[in-house]
């Protein structure tokens, strides 16, 4: 009996452990936040684009806005994948100001090259829509697909390093 019980909980743990490392903040972990929409339930998240962009300019760091949609299948599978990386959420607790969007903004810069879904943007805290922080897709310049998480990381830190080179 004592047997079969330990041999569960080696599984358990080889199981839990072969899911990789969440990311916990330094903070120690939140309450998540239905802001979040399952993009990340530990970073905290702005309301709106002008709360995001306030907070930008006040806290000088580059905002993310992540347009979605609900039923998107291309939407949710990148957010299954964007939440488990580890790499990508700590960079944007501590670096940005995040903000997810299930509706079109009437900011024309927010939709440089037209309204689809998933596209992630960046903007300065002098307001500036970075164009050229864009995915690898030339038909949809902002969007990503799950394979793409490593260039999205990149151009998090080229968020942070235009933003660096302009002060």
């Amino acid at each position: 009996m004592v047997k079969s019980v330990l041999s569960v909980i080696v599984v358990l743990v080889a199981v839990s452990s072969a899911f990789g490392e969440q990311y916990i903040p330094k903070s120690g972990k939140r309450i998540p936040q239905t802001l979040s929409r399952g993009w990340g339930d530990q970073l905290i998240w702005a309301q709106t684009y002008e709360e995001g962009l306030h907070y930008a300019r006040t806290k000088n760091k580059p905002l993310m806005v992540i347009f979605h949609r609900e039923d998107c299948p291309h939407s949710k599978k990148l957010k299954k994948v964007f939440a488990e990386d580890y790499d990508i959420q700590k960079i944007l607790d501590e670096d940005f100001i995040i903000l997810n969007l299930m509706y079109e903004t009437t900011d024309k810069h927010l939709s440089p090259d037209g309204q689809y879904v998933p596209r992630i943007l960046f903007v300065d805290p002098s307001m500036t829509v970075r164009a050229e922080i864009v995915g690898p897709y030339k038909n949809r310049y902002y969007s990503y697909e799950p394979t793409d998480l490593k260039l999205l990381l990149n151009n998090l830190k080229k968020a942070l390093k235009l933003l660096k080179t302009e002060l």
